[in-house]
């Protein structure tokens, strides 16, 4: 079992940065997908970025790459999301997950593949 738990979020005004983290408890390998999804009121959730260390890959939903990035690191058995340049948009409850195997560019946005999930932290951007 996995358990994940988020922090990091708040408001902010748009242009500004928040750094999101998830912090992991129980067995967390490389070989596994770790993800953050966002869900804005009335809209389906999305994936945001995803990682995949073993295979030294990252995917970004178009709408943040170059904004945001994310990163893992094993030792602490913590995902990271950098968010930079926020946009009102951005808004919404942010979710760490973990999928039990790798990702790929066809696979990581696609919720159904991550079983582990963490509550969420909301994420508000102000024009």
């Amino acid at each position: 079992q996995v358990q994940l738990v988020e922090s990091g979020g708040g408001s902010v005004q748009a242009g500004g940065s928040l750094r999101l983290s998830c912090a992991a408890s129980g067995h967390i390998y490389s070989s596994m997908c770790m993800a953050w999804f966002r869900q804005a009121p009335g809209k389906e959730r999305e994936g945001v970025a995803a990682i995949y260390s073993s295979g030294g890959r990252t995917y970004y939903a178009g709408s943040v790459k170059g904004r945001f990035t994310i990163s893992q690191d094993n030792a602490k058995n913590t995902l990271d999301l950098q968010m930079n340049s926020l946009k009102p948009e951005d808004t919404g409850m942010y979710y760490c997950a973990t999928a039990i195997y790798s990702c790929t560019g066809g696979t990581w946005s696609d919720s159904h593949e991550y079983t582990y999930w963490g509550q969420g932290t909301q994420v508000t951007v102000s024009s």
